[in-house]
């Protein structure tokens, strides 16, 4: 079992560029942590430093409690899947699987008897004389995930794994990867820039927004409990609405001040805030639907997606998004009453964009 830590992390190209500002992570032995963020945010170039791929600028890597700052990549008992599958084109399936055994002197009989033990688990074997070119893009990836399985290393890395596959075939190795995570519980850490990869993968996720950690928390944690305004609206879809909250003294109004309601607590601090309220959260109002706030909204945009409608709004030039079932009928041009509990909303700092949270002693605080 392999445990990883990263302490104070940055990364500096030579031209003074920073991409990775002090990242704090503590990743338990056989723990799958998902880094996630948008292109460009640094989670790539945070696993190719765990790698040993790219230097570490300042702070430590610190695996089963040794530094491995200035160790090689090959010393540092890991295995990596890339994006773009890597594969030996040359090479059969069960050389390929059997490649990095070779590498380490493994006898022949031996690594091709490992080859076809991981191709059975990856359902695989049928293929085991074929060539890369022979086979799909699932069965690819399927077969450089074979090639880290048959390392047997204490740590995976993967890269992106199934940004190249089809929709049906990723969520199909998606159950693959979390299954055979399960029965070899090795530590996994796991980058990409699709959240439901990540929510539905992982045992803690890491958001990452140009080179920073936002959050690293549970899947859970992540969307009951989002640590600023970026997490918010980047884990969840279709993302969270972001409103303007203005507080005055026992009176918060909403939508530049047009739709106004009596607050719960009344030892709020008055002042301009953020409120975040997830489109699933919002209710249509009917003559049997109540909420603590409501106001009139007109409905630009209606988009139906499998079993749920999402309703584009706009009230007073702000625009947000409903979230309901696709069996309530709701047409473009429509003025509809519109409504959430307070409960179910999330508060955040107009400035820092941190997460704002009430408590019995102190009105307002932020994380």
């Amino acid at each position: 079992m392999t445990s990883i830590t990263l302490q104070n992390i940055d990364k500096v190209y030579s031209e003074g560029n920073q991409v990775i500002h002090d990242v704090n992570m503590d990743i338990k032995s056989g723990e799958f942590i998902v880094i996630v963020g948008p292109s460009g945010c640094g989670k790539s170039t945070l696993l190719r430093m765990i790698a040993g791929l790219e230097h570490i600028s300042a702070g430590d890597l610190v695996i089963n409690g040794q530094r491995m700052n200035s160790v090689q990549p090959q010393d540092r008992d890991l295995a990596f899947v890339f994006q773009n599958y890597a594969l030996y084109p040359h090479l059969t399936v069960r050389d390929n699987i059997a490649f990095s055994l070779e590498l380490r002197g493994v006898d022949k009989a031996t690594r091709h008897s490992k080859a076809g033990e991981v191709a059975k688990t990856l359902r695989l074997s049928e293929h085991l004389d074929k060539k890369p070119g022979q086979l799909s893009g699932g069965q690819r990836q399927r077969v450089a995930m074979g090639r880290a399985i048959a390392r047997d290393a204490g740590i995976y890395l993967m890269d992106e794994p199934l940004s190249n596959l089809d929709a049906e075939l990723r969520n199909s190795m998606r159950a693959q990867i979390k299954q055979l995570h399960r029965k070899l519980r090795n530590t996994t850490v796991y980058v990409t820039h699709d959240q439901i990869e990540a929510l539905t993968l992982a045992d803690k996720i890491a958001v990452m927004k140009d080179g920073v950690l936002q959050q690293f928390a549970s899947p859970e944690e992540i969307y009951d409990d989002p640590a600023n305004v970026f997490v918010a609206s980047f884990i969840g879809n279709p993302p969270t609405n972001i409103l303007p909250l203005e507080v005055d003294g026992t009176v918060g109004k909403l939508m530049n001040g047009e739709t106004s309601w009596t607050l719960l607590d009344s030892s709020m601090t008055s002042g301009e805030y953020l409120l975040g309220i997830r489109p699933d959260k919002m209710s249509v109002l009917e003559a049997s639907k109540q909420a603590e706030v409501c106001w009139q909204a007109s409905v630009e945009l209606v988009e139906t997606t499998g079993g749920s409608r999402i309703i584009h709004c706009l009230t007073n030039q702000q625009k947000f998004l409903l979230s309901v079932d696709r069996s309530f009928r709701i047409e473009e041009g429509q003025v509809i009453d519109v409504g959430f509990n307070f409960s179910d909303a999330f508060l955040f700092d107009v400035d820092s964009k941190k997460r704002v949270y009430l408590d019995e002693k102190v009105a307002m605080k932020v994380a």
